[in-house]
């Protein structure tokens, strides 16, 4: 099954890279991939996010966190309708590269029945990717 990643080194410390991934609410005002993420960023809870695919509607959908190491790593699952039908495991991973810099990465594993009947949608992803860890990036370097 496929697998998307974007990575980019921004120049700044993790703990910041870290801090404004997590302040979800702001998100509306730098990132143009995920719009919004409501809910409790920990292990286990329900998450109500919206993303904005290039060239397509928003969509709303419900995944679960699956990690939260702060200042590493943030993950969740996500599912249409039932598990095996169309699953997406994102994750970010932040690697400290000095006290200074730090490599970001954001990725997703898809899974089930419908992915291979949606190439244009993992190509609207990955656009998505790279233009949220640019807006990350130019946020936190600021």
């Amino acid at each position: 099954m496929p697998t998307l990643s974007h990575t980019i080194d921004i120049a700044a410390p993790a703990d910041r890279v870290w801090a404004i991934l997590t302040d979800a609410a702001a998100y509306p005002e730098w990132n143009p991939f995920i719009t919004s993420l409501d809910g409790s960023l920990t292990r286990g809870s329900r998450l109500a996010v919206t993303i904005a695919l290039p060239g397509a509607k928003p969509r709303r959908f419900t995944p679960t966190v699956t990690a939260v190491e702060p200042e590493r790593r943030l993950a969740w699952l996500g599912r249409l309708l039932i598990p095996g039908i169309f699953d997406g495991a994102h994750s970010f991973d932040i690697e400290p590269l000095t006290t200074e810099s730090t490599r970001f990465t954001q990725s997703e594993r898809f899974s089930g029945l419908l992915v291979m009947m949606m190439p244009g949608v993992l190509r609207s992803t990955e656009s998505g990717f790279a233009a949220m860890n640019t807006a990350l990036a130019e946020r936190a370097e600021a």
